[in-house]
């Protein structure tokens, strides 16, 4: 099989550009994961490389297929200057990290949390899992891997998450879309949840 990794690297510089800037970080007993920020224009992006190199596998599997299965990096999006958002570059690979750590399938509409600010002082602890297929198209890998999706992260605050517990993934969109929440804002308040 063919190392996905260069494939992956080469599809979000398409999408993206050049990095202006790359860490890696590696958790024991996991592959290495490298996070990628791209500068566009106000807006920092923030993409993993790593956790597509192998397949996300069912925490309830007696055995973990080493081909197939969902692949998947995760991609975060915010306004550059207003916090010391490169900070969340660890978080970022604890997020990617956790296929392997902890068997988790990470999937659209999932809440992953890292149980601190993702930045210095930043008001959010956790991410919605949004849908992929906007910003960088998926990456069709030969038969019989899946192909990797590029999973756009959505920071929530505690309190928005502990209402999508409740009401799901889908409604506390639509309360960001009709409220006009800027979900690239670094620093911004939780959103109206009355």
């Amino acid at each position: 099989m063919a190392d996905v990794l260069p494939l992956v690297e080469a599809r979000l510089l398409t999408a993206l550009g050049e990095p202006d800037a790359r860490a890696a970080v590696t958790f024991l007993g996991t592959d290495r994961v490298e996070v990628l920020r791209f500068q566009e224009g106000d807006i920092v992006r923030y993409a993993t490389l790593g956790m597509s190199a192998r397949p996300m596998a069912d925490p309830t599997a007696v055995i973990a297929d080493p081909v197939a299965g969902p692949r998947a990096e995760l991609v975060l999006s915010v306004r550059g200057g207003l916090a010391d958002t490169d900070k969340v570059l660890r978080p970022l690979a604890v997020l990617a990290a956790s296929p392997q750590v902890e068997g988790v399938v990470v999937t659209p509409g999932a809440s992953l949390d890292v149980g601190e600010p993702l930045w210095p002082g930043a008001p959010f602890t956790s991410v919605l899992v949004a849908e992929p297929g906007g910003l960088v198209e998926d990456l069709e890998l030969d038969e019989p891997m899946d192909p990797v999706r590029f999973l756009p992260l959505l920071p929530m605050t505690p309190n928005e998450a502990a209402w999508k517990r409740v009401h799901g993934a889908q409604e506390l969109q639509e309360r960001w879309l009709t409220r006009g929440t800027d979900l690239r804002d670094p620093a911004r308040v939780s959103v109206a949840l009355d």
